[in-house]
């Protein structure tokens, strides 16, 4: 395999993608506007923690991946950056996805493909892609080919998935798709499915529309229960008994880069129409409102007055992780400066920088100066290490600690 292979955006999908293509032999080189994260990688140094990331990194170094901030000649440009939605419209916002395209059919030679990784909404492609090639094929008579393969891997398990997950390619012709998946198989072991774009688009946000809405049924639950007095995982243990049900496990909220993402753009798209992914986002967007009433209820009951004296542990969306994207326990802590409320107390163990107020590094120092903890994150430490928290009270939304007085969502 001869292709020389330009990844774009080297954020937790591209840089990944570009190792695990470069550990298999291709000719990779990693581009990222960031000059700061390119020489960190040039210096050989991760930009985030992974299981397995640093051996996969060594190994793509050894069969010479490049990094830089330029874009490069290449056969095939894989562009992976950011793809957010617009907060009133709901709709994604493709600016980052337009550089890039842009930047690519102004070096890129005659002859080339152009695959789309991010995650977009159905449609995108053709809207806000598709002119720009269109325009650079008649412009400067070369012959640019789409396509699209969407990401399918999770923070904490992203080579196992790069790996094992199937994947769906989408492009407009077969022969297109066909090459596209020769690249791919080159590391990736599930099966890879081949249709058109546009169904390759609506497959990735629909899969986390499914999620979502599993999610939000579990956190729906623990609102029904706490008004009925019942114990919620009770109910849901006895309930997964049955041999087609599988109730999920509630939480304080949806983060990442995905699920509490991607179903917006169906919402925006198709208003109207998206009525049960709409109600499951909502669902899920005030769970981090519930934890801040579930804090107030139990300050209240045991006579703590000073929000300065509680405790959230865990910053990351989810557990044993780095990734704080869409975090729940920062919308947390936006919902409570819009309340007024500051002086809560954070720490996380994966977080080794500073990023806001009040947080430690340190989890004995951090215990020592609260009455009241809030789990808001499952990490393996906090499993490790709960005789260290004594007589604490605790609000546990994550139900990973078995002490008796215990607080659950």
């Amino acid at each position: 395999m001869t292709e020389r292979i330009n990844v774009i955006g080297l954020g937790y999908i591209g840089l990944p993608t570009a190792l695990m293509l470069a550990s298999k032999g291709l000719q990779v080189t990693g581009t990222d506007l960031d000059a700061k994260k390119v020489a960190q990688l040039k210096n050989r140094t991760l930009t985030f923690e992974e299981t397995g990331l640093e051996g996969l990194y060594q190994e793509a170094l050894k069969n010479g991946i490049r990094f830089t901030d330029e874009y490069q000649k290449a056969d095939v440009y894989i562009v992976a950056v950011p793809t957010p939605f617009h907060k009133a419209s709901k709709k994604v916002v493709a600016d980052y996805l337009i550089s890039a395209v842009e930047k690519v059919v102004q070096v890129c030679d005659d002859n080339v493909i152009i695959v789309i990784e991010s995650t977009v909404s159905p449609g995108t492609i053709d809207t806000f892609v598709r002119p720009i090639v269109d325009k650079a094929c008649v412009k400067h008579r070369k012959r640019i080919c789409l396509a699209h393969a969407p990401e399918r891997i999770i923070p904490g398990s992203m080579l196992q998935e790069l790996i094992y997950n199937n994947r769906t390619i989408g492009a407009d012709e077969e022969e297109v798709a066909k090459k596209v998946c020769h690249i791919y198989s080159s590391f990736c072991k599930g099966e890879i499915d081949l249709t058109d774009i546009r169904t390759a688009e609506m497959s990735k946000v629909v899969e986390n529309a499914y999620r979502d809405i599993n999610i939000a049924y579990a956190n729906e639950l623990v609102k029904i229960c706490r008004a009925a007095g019942i114990n919620v995982y009770e109910l849901i243990r006895i309930a997964n008994r049955h041999p087609r049900v599988n109730i999920l496990t509630p939480g304080p909220g949806v983060g990442g880069h995905c699920i509490s993402v991607d179903p917006w753009f169906l919402v925006g798209d198709y208003p109207g129409l998206a009525n049960i992914i709409l109600a499951a986002r909502k669902i899920n967007d005030s769970m981090p409102e519930y934890v801040l009433e579930r804090i107030r209820e139990i300050m209240d009951e045991n006579g703590i007055e000073a929000i300065e004296k509680v405790g959230l542990y865990g910053l990351t969306y989810k557990e044993n992780v780095d990734d704080i994207r869409e975090s729940p326990t920062l919308q947390l802590i936006a919902n409570m400066r819009r309340h007024l409320a500051r002086g809560i107390k954070i720490y996380d163990p994966y977080i080794k920088e500073d990023i806001i107020e009040n947080q430690y590094h340190d989890f004995k120092e951090f215990l020592k100066n609260i009455d009241f903890l809030v789990i808001m994150v499952g990490h393996d430490e906090i499993k490790e290490r709960m005789d260290e928290i004594g007589d604490l009270l605790v609000l546990d939304t994550r139900n990973v600690m078995e002490r008796e007085g215990v607080y659950r969502l």
